[in-house]
């Protein structure tokens, strides 16, 4: 009797810590909000005009602002008065682990979805989409069949690099891939001659070649290699807060606000493509 006693009181335990760890794994992000009514977002300081810190120290840019617009609609959709906003700087290498270890709950900058990264993390409905291409400097090579047995600068560790390693691949193009660890950096290379041209998503391209020390000599390339979708990462298996996040993005995107957000980082002169206003009539969902 002493020893089933001893038994039932250890199952007892067991079952307790199961049931508070269960308790917690089931509050969701959405129950976090609503206690402590803080949003922590993780941003880039390296990837602009998506996600970068600004001239004073402050996360800056289209993704970034995207997220500020989603916390006010999640704090009105929820109720919550006013929702701050804390931050989490990560990187190209460690931004997922942000979201997967819970240091961050939105990952707010140029992230494309793919499947493979699904096994990690869930994402939102698209929020921009874009497409890799070439920066070259005015000497260089004017097509993609001519940058054989030159050297291609591209972000380590992204989806751009081994999109740029398969189209070399495919291509069969014998050239070195140069990863660089910063966008800053890659561009600073191109700038020296190191490399003769940098892959990378267009919009990005495009902000690079504005910041460089000689603009003049540096020409985009019309042809787009990959598509990338992007979205916003958060916790896998978190279906409230995605269905809160999504919601809130659609009523960004029927709203027009969107348009606001994109001049905002792009300028109101650059208007978005018609594939880009595409995307966003689409991703609108309705009630």
């Amino acid at each position: 009797m002493a020893s089933n006693s001893r038994c039932l009181w250890a199952l007892s335990i067991v079952a307790t810590v199961a049931a508070c760890g269960l308790g917690s794994a089931a509050a969701g992000t959405v129950d976090k909000l609503k206690q402590d009514k803080t949003l922590r977002i993780a941003y880039r300081d390296d990837a602009p005009p998506f996600s970068f810190t600004d001239a004073i120290g402050e996360p800056a840019g289209f993704m970034v602002d995207l997220c500020r617009a989603v916390a006010k609609n999640l704090a009105a959709g929820l109720g919550l008065g006013d929702l701050k906003v804390d931050y989490v700087l990560v990187n190209a290498a460690n931004r997922f682990d942000a979201i997967t270890s819970g240091k961050a709950d939105l990952l707010c900058e140029p992230t494309s979805a793919t499947l493979s990264r699904r096994e990690q993390v869930d994402f939102s409905i698209a929020t921009f989409i874009d497409g890799a291409s070439l920066l070259v400097s005015g000497e260089g090579p004017s097509d993609f069949g001519a940058l054989a047995g030159k050297k291609i600068g591209v972000l380590a560790g992204t989806t751009t690099e081994q999109s740029l390693r398969d189209t070399l691949a495919n291509a069969n193009i014998n050239a070195e891939v140069v990863p660089a660890k910063t966008h800053e950096e890659g561009l600073a290379m191109l700038d020296q001659g190191t490399i003769v041209a940098y892959f990378g998503d267009r919009a990005i391209l495009a902000y690079l070649a504005s910041k460089s020390s000689a603009p003049g000599k540096l020409r985009l390339a019309n042809n787009y290699f990959s598509l990338e979708p992007y979205a916003l990462a958060l916790a896998r298996g978190d279906s409230d807060f995605r269905l809160a996040v999504d919601r809130a993005l659609s009523q960004i995107y029927r709203s027009g606000e969107i348009g606001a957000i994109f001049a905002h980082s792009f300028g109101s002169e650059t208007q978005p493509s018609d594939t880009l206003q595409t995307l966003y009539l689409i991703s609108a969902l309705p009630e």
